[in-house]
């Protein structure tokens, strides 16, 4: 399993499906799975049953996960997506960003 170049609260955008060209933050990211939750980004309806939280029931509209390969981190510079670098800096690991050269944060 390689290590993932997207992070929480990373800006994304996504590049295949229903949601294709929609920017949004991720809220998780789910590594074993290779998947990540965006905000706004593939929103489903779920349905609930009673709860104490939610005495009655209904339907919940939620984030379901979208493959890492569908999203793109957006260059911190341009506002495109990029493909991202891995550079060491002694014990630091920095994300560089392809396009613009801008250091991820």
């Amino acid at each position: 399993m390689s290590k993932l170049h997207i992070k929480k609260n990373d800006t994304v955008i996504v590049l295949a499906g229903e949601d294709k060209g929609k920017t949004g933050k991720v809220l998780k990211v789910l590594v074993k799975e290779q998947k990540a939750i965006v905000e706004g980004i593939n929103v489903v309806t779920k349905s609930t049953k009673p709860s104490a939280k939610n005495p009655q029931g209904g339907f919940e509209k939620i984030e379901a996960p979208i493959h890492i390969s569908n999203i793109s981190l957006i260059d911190p510079k341009s506002g495109k997506p990029t493909r991202v670098s891995i550079k060491h800096d002694g014990k630091n690991v920095i994300r560089v960003a392809k396009k613009s050269g801008e250091e991820i944060k």
